[in-house]
């Protein structure tokens, strides 16, 4: 058959598309160029809550947990009926899992159509197209990164607010951790081409860029100019229109003072710092190959809130690494003490099967893990709670989200982040206000994950980043039912979650 017969035979058919994530921002943002690059090949975007019932269906997937496998073959087979009962529909395994078991998802699950890696997202519609044709699955794994990915076609969740991603891959080799051996080492988009993006992305309606890298703030690596990441943060401060600047995830290791210096200095960069300290005891952090120890990291700290006293600061903390003992985690809450951090992702250690921690001597039953994870959570939620606290009274300018209060409707009030990312539920004002527009607030009260403005907003201002989500709601209510199928072509946040889990929860 030739390929002009197929597109006659493409355009009677309206086709749609699903794909759901797994893992981290990395992840997050994959699967928006995984989004663009299907509606740029003709496909339409299922209805929320599909479920399963789209024409392709897409798992980008991650590696970082050790049951990360029976979750993607237990969501594979309760799509196998569905796949029976739907002629021509497909399915597609791609992210880190896909990377790491390659021929192993399709003999587990034989009904899968495709199984790509993550340096060649790109590849997917023309994997789609073959498998139709020659109805056999196709794999495909790159072993290194064939184009920058922020290349691709990009169907972004937000209107007003947006990752960019200024690295892939990783240099670490942290003991507990796969990434690097599946998202490859490091490497660096030119900074041109960065800003460039974050540019057109500001005429666009975007207000809010999130800079994305496994090891973020070790930019310049490839170049070898150690102060290439904060000339990027003063150079993103020149962007006019561009009112909030974040990033995630930085390594301890690479944070030195002129980042300090710049994140202080650049009015929209954000008070706010993630950075993952994974473990307060210096033994435990030796053999997580961490390369910093507990007096470095509560030494970043200080510096950070002398520069930025509003600062809030959040992390990453694994529980229960092989070998930890009762000391060692009390070094932890120690750390967790000093350090005052807003927030804290705690995670219960748990293998990583090609980790050379999975390997370790000294794992910790689990059983003892669960019971120091419960005392860190605890210890932790009284300090949130402390921290959130001393808002009260303050004054603050929240950019409104979308999606963020699940209970807003029930109680006429809406939600957004502070500049230092916390959650801010607030009265709706009398006048309309947009995702993306800014209110002026007063805190009144402080929970341990969210702040309350219960009197009258103080200030409502209306911006460009409203004016891009209306007119994009607006588009997507006058969208006619579906588009029609063409042959693919091939390519060269919800709202971001500001306190979700960090890239690959490593950093």
């Amino acid at each position: 058959m030739s390929s002009g017969n197929r597109s006659e035979e493409a355009v009677d058919v309206q086709k749609s598309y699903e794909v759901r994530t797994y893992g981290c921002q990395m992840n997050v943002h994959d699967s928006e160029r995984l989004s663009g690059l299907l509606e740029d090949a003709g496909y339409v975007r299922a209805p929320e809550g599909a479920d399963g019932d789209a024409d392709v269906v897409v798992f980008n997937t991650c590696a970082v947990r050790e049951n990360a496998d029976n979750k993607l073959y237990g969501n594979l087979g309760r799509l196998a009926p569905m796949k029976t009962k739907r002629p021509g529909m497909q399915i597609a395994v791609g992210g880190c899992l896909a990377q790491k078991d390659r021929d192993t998802i399709v003999k587990r699950a034989p009904w899968v159509d495709v199984v790509f890696g993550t340096h060649n997202i790109g590849k997917l519609p023309v994997l789609l197209e073959r498998a139709r044709i020659q109805e056999e699955a196709q794999i495909e794994i790159a072993e290194s990164l064939e184009a920058f990915p922020s290349t691709l076609p990009t169907r972004r969740e937000s209107a007003y607010a947006a990752w960019v991603s200024i690295s892939v891959g990783c240099n670490n080799t942290c003991t507990f951790c796969i990434v690097p051996a599946l998202r490859g080492k490091e490497k660096d988009r030119r900074t041109g081409d960065i800003l460039a993006e974050i540019e057109a992305l500001v005429a666009e309606g975007v207000s809010e860029i999130t800079l994305l890298g496994q090891n973020v703030n070790a930019y310049g690596s490839d170049i070898g100019d150690r102060e290439a990441f904060s000339k990027l943060l003063r150079a993103c401060g020149k962007i006019e229109g561009l009112e909030r600047v974040r990033f995630t995830s930085p390594h301890p290791r690479d944070f030195t003072d002129d980042v300090i210096a710049a994140m202080a200095e650049t009015p929209n960069v954000m008070p706010q710092l993630h950075m993952p300290m994974q473990s307060g005891s210096d033994r435990i952090l030796k053999a997580m190959r961490r390369s910093y120890r507990q007096e470095r990291f509560l030494g970043i700290i200080e510096k950070v809130r002398a520069a930025m006293p509003d600062a809030a600061i959040s992390t990453d903390i694994i529980v229960g690494f092989p070998g930890e003992t009762e000391e060692d985690f009390e070094q932890t809450m120690h750390a967790v003490r000093e350090a005052r951090f807003a927030n804290a992702f705690t995670f219960q250690y748990s293998k990583r099967p090609g980790t050379p921690a999975a390997d370790m001597d000294g794992q910790i039953p689990k059983e003892v893990v669960q019971e120091r994870y419960m005392r860190l959570s605890a210890l932790q939620e009284e300090i949130s709670w402390d921290e959130n606290k001393k808002q009260v009274g303050r004054t603050l300018e929240v950019m409104v989200a979308e999606g963020e209060g699940r209970k807003d409707g029930a109680t006429q009030r809406l939600s957004g982040r502070a500049p230092d990312n916390r959650l801010v539920h607030f009265t709706q004002p009398e006048q309309p206000v947009r995702p993306g527009d800014v209110v002026t607030v007063e805190i009144t009260y402080a929970a341990p994950h969210h702040l309350l403005a219960e009197g009258t907003p103080l200030a409502v201002r209306s911006t460009r980043a409203g004016d891009a989500w209306e007119k994009r709601t607006t588009a997507a209510a006058a969208k006619p039912a579906g588009v029609m199928l063409g042959l693919p072509t091939i390519g060269a946040p919800a709202p971001l979650p500001a306190a979700s889990a960090p890239a690959c929860g490593i950093g």
